[in-house]
């Protein structure tokens, strides 16, 4: 809610101005001290601001024609609504920040699945992840090649229905030896309208081992083993 400033006819050595407009030629808005609003002058009017305005509104009134009392208490009451809607949005903000940390770090060593075109292989290791498939199709083929676009393995995941294809790699390559540990790259295509088949996206499965609170629309930030820093808002699953 926002208090429009008083706008008064100026005044001339000590003649009080009329009681409709006793501020002078003031032009401008008050908002609750922890929330202003830009003023029609480029000026941003406060709390306090505005009891100086009414203050000064008490001097300069005409003796012989006072402001209503009812004027003044409906503009303090205006002020204290705004006032308490400020606290109010202060604390619910508060809470909303405490509620999600307590929520992120509920998340710590737990599985997350998220959107990554690459895979990190541990030693002796295997990498689990899946296929997002957009549609229903007869086949879905899983593509793992090396950091020189060598093909390592190649995976059938058979035909599956429109959503997540779940995939493990073993960390064999396709002669059946272990693959060095290292990043990988994925990619995936189905079987459908486009000849040679349509791209698919690749999800990867890693433990949570660290969550950041981020400022304004940044928002959650997870940091996940073998993937790195991914954003909340890319992560497709959550298990044990």
């Amino acid at each position: 809610m926002i208090i429009n400033a008083i706008h008064a006819a100026p005044v001339a050595g000590n003649t009080a101005g009329n009681a409709t407009s006793p501020l002078g030629a003031i032009a401008g808005t008050v908002t609750g001290s922890t929330g202003a609003a830009p003023a029609t002058n480029g000026t941003t009017l406060g709390g306090t601001d505005f009891l100086t305005l009414m203050l000064a509104q008490l001097k300069q009134q005409d003796p012989t024609s006072p402001v209503d009392s009812n004027t003044f208490l409906t503009q303090l009451a205006q002020l204290s609504q705004v006032q308490g809607i400020n606290t109010l949005n202060t604390t619910l903000t508060n809470s909303i920040s405490s509620n999600q940390a307590l929520q992120a770090s509920s998340l710590l060593g737990h599985q997350a699945l998220v959107n990554s075109p690459t895979a990190n292989l541990a030693a002796g290791g295997a990498v689990n992840g899946a296929v997002n498939v957009p549609q229903t199709t007869s086949q879905v083929v899983l593509n793992i090649t090396d950091s020189y676009g060598a093909q390592v393995r190649q995976i059938n995941l058979g035909a599956q229905p429109s959503g997540l294809a779940n995939f493990t790699w073993d960390g064999k390559e396709t002669n059946g030896s272990l693959a060095p540990a290292g990043q990988y790259k994925l990619s995936a295509q189905y079987a459908g309208a486009v000849s040679g088949g349509a791209a698919a996206t690749t999800l990867v499965t890693g433990t949570v081992q660290s969550v950041s609170m981020g400022a304004g629309s940044t928002g959650l930030t997870l940091n996940v083993a073998g993937i790195g820093s991914v954003p909340f808002s890319s992560v497709q699953q959550i298990s044990n």
